[in-house]
């Protein structure tokens, strides 16, 4: 049995038959958003790569929205059903699925992306193409022309990617928001990068940005590793984190995704939560203490080591060894039990590694850093904290450089 007859909650959505060289299927959610033509025309404005491309737009609303939400999806639908006759040609396709009333308990971005991926999965099978690409994006995020040719590019250069994520900018100035947006979308986005080299710094190997807007994954491995998930909220960092760890992971930085900075609070995280939030308050966006990453750097530098420790003393000295903030942390998780564990099924300290890092994953270092916060080191301004990580990874930075300034840095690190 093949994960569509596993997995997938519908049978074919689309009657029509998929072009042969059918290779990239973009999936948006699409949920309340007045403006989904303008990211649909994005993609069609783009250079077009050799292969054709398919639009998936799955237009949702829950049980529990009220009636001006499914009003407004009810017009988008009309108005996609009116753009797409006008743009679309044998070789660029959109599409518009239209689930409305789903159940309260599964509705939202997860299960969009969810519903619009098994159906690429669908389309790329029609035409025996299962490491055809398929590449989440959002209702109201742009690109660069060359978005979908890069993505082509990508995959076919780096042939054993499996999954990717694509690089992206925040707008950070422009009429269409107010001040205040532009100046929170900056906060945010320069804590965004600030964590991920903040991580890999420490030594951590798995540090990849997880944007839903920004990402992409080959066919046969979405299958393989059991699709999206259904989650409200957090869906992108759960759905990449099946493929960074197991290695053939990639980042695409030669175009750009453009997601959307303005405020919302449909799910509980996120950016638009993180906006709106700063835009209440006033203040500046806080970041993790680089003191929280010194002791994961501490701790991993040491990782090897533990591989020849067999005694239960030396392993307890080990852990005397190291700072309380990740010392207690890994005691409140089992941490020898797990050591032990991990020692019984390796055979050497490469795969002892590999395995460690498994345990000690995305999920378990962002609990750790949560951890360190909690009890011994407090959050800081974002732009105190990025300015002090530059410090450290000999980036010259004057004291007065703006939180804008720094995000420029940090976006050039990004860019090579």
């Amino acid at each position: 049995m093949n994960y569509l007859e596993r997995h997938a909650l519908y049978p074919s959505q689309i009657a029509e038959k998929p072009h042969i060289d059918l290779g990239i299927v973009v999936v948006i959610p699409c949920h309340d958003e007045p403006d989904v033509v303008s990211s649909v025309q994005a993609l069609r404005d783009c250079v077009p790569p050799s292969c054709a491309v398919e639009v998936i737009v799955v237009v949702n609303d829950s049980e529990a929205d009220a009636p001006e939400i499914k009003q407004q999806n009810q017009l988008t639908v009309k108005q996609l059903s009116e753009w797409i006759p006008q743009n679309t040609d044998a070789k660029f396709k959109c599409f518009a699925l239209y689930h409305a009333d789903m159940p309260k308990k599964h509705a939202g971005v997860g299960l969009a992306r969810k519903i619009g991926m098994d159906e690429a999965v669908r389309r790329l099978e029609m035409v025996e193409s299962p490491r055809g690409v398929i590449t989440c994006f959002d209702a109201d995020s742009a690109c660069d022309r060359n978005y979908l040719q890069e993505i082509e590019g990508h995959f076919q250069t780096h042939a054993n990617t499996v999954a990717c994520s694509i690089y992206f900018e925040h707008p950070t100035h422009g009429k269409v928001y107010a001040p205040e947006v532009y100046t929170a979308i900056v906060d945010y986005e320069l804590y965004l990068r600030y964590y991920v080299h903040a991580l890999r710094w420490a030594g951590f190997p798995h540090a990849y940005q997880t944007i839903g807007s920004s990402m992409a994954v080959r066919a046969d491995a979405y299958q393989q590793q059991g699709g999206m998930n259904r989650r409200k909220a957090g869906e992108d960092f759960y759905f990449l984190h099946k493929f960074i760890p197991h290695g053939h992971f990639s980042e695409l930085k030669k175009t750009r995704v453009i997601p959307s900075p303005r405020p919302s609070y449909r799910v509980p995280f996120g950016t638009g939560k993180a906006v709106g939030d700063l835009i209440e308050t006033g203040g500046a966006y806080l970041a993790y203490h680089p003191n929280v990453f010194i002791g994961l750097q501490f701790f991993i530098k040491k990782i090897n080591t533990l591989y020849d420790i067999k005694n239960e003393s030396e392993m307890i000295r080990f852990t005397d060894e190291l700072p309380d903030s990740i010392r207690t942390f890994l005691l409140k998780n089992n941490f020898i039990q797990k050591i032990k564990e991990i020692q019984k099924h390796t055979a050497n300290e490469v795969t002892f590694r590999q395995r460690f890092f498994q345990w000690f994953n995305a999920f378990l270092v962002l609990k750790y850093v949560h951890h360190a916060r909690d009890a011994y080191y407090p959050s800081v301004p974002v732009r105190e904290a990025a300015t002090s990580l530059l410090g450290t990874l000999n980036v010259e930075v004057e004291a007065e450089t703006t939180a804008h300034e720094l995000l420029g840095i940090f976006r050039n690190l990004d860019r090579v």
